[in-house]
């Protein structure tokens, strides 16, 4: 069964950073699409970013220049920098995982990003 477990998330003042980890179980990483999605209290949950197997990267406009997503396939690890942050970045944040050309996707349980003003 493979597991997605995200890290990192906290308690940060507007302006601040944090650096989110989302480490793979039992996948050849490497042949996997990682993205990052959010999820603020009573809304949908959001796209934030992708990276794909090639290392190409795409943002939701919310947070382009301030995030940014990568890929460490020898630790089967996806990151997501979170710079500048602000208020409204407050969610839960969750790693995706999604098979190269295959039907298998998986979630992860989320981590808790708190942003004071």
């Amino acid at each position: 069964q493979v597991q997605l477990v995200e890290s990192g998330g906290g308690l940060v003042q507007a302006g601040g950073s944090l650096r989110l980890s989302c480490v793979a179980s039992d996948i050849i990483y490497s042949m996997w699409t990682m993205k990052w999605y959010r999820q603020a209290p009573g809304k949908q949950r959001d796209w934030v970013a992708t990276i794909g197997t090639g290392g190409t990267t795409t943002y939701a406009d919310s947070v382009k220049g301030r995030f940014t997503i990568s890929r460490d396939n020898a630790k089967r690890t996806a990151y997501l920098q979170m710079n500048s942050l602000r208020p409204e970045d407050t969610a839960v944040y969750y790693c995706y995982a999604s098979q190269l050309g295959g039907p298998r996707t998986y979630w992860g349980r989320g981590t808790q990003v708190t942003v004071s003003s």
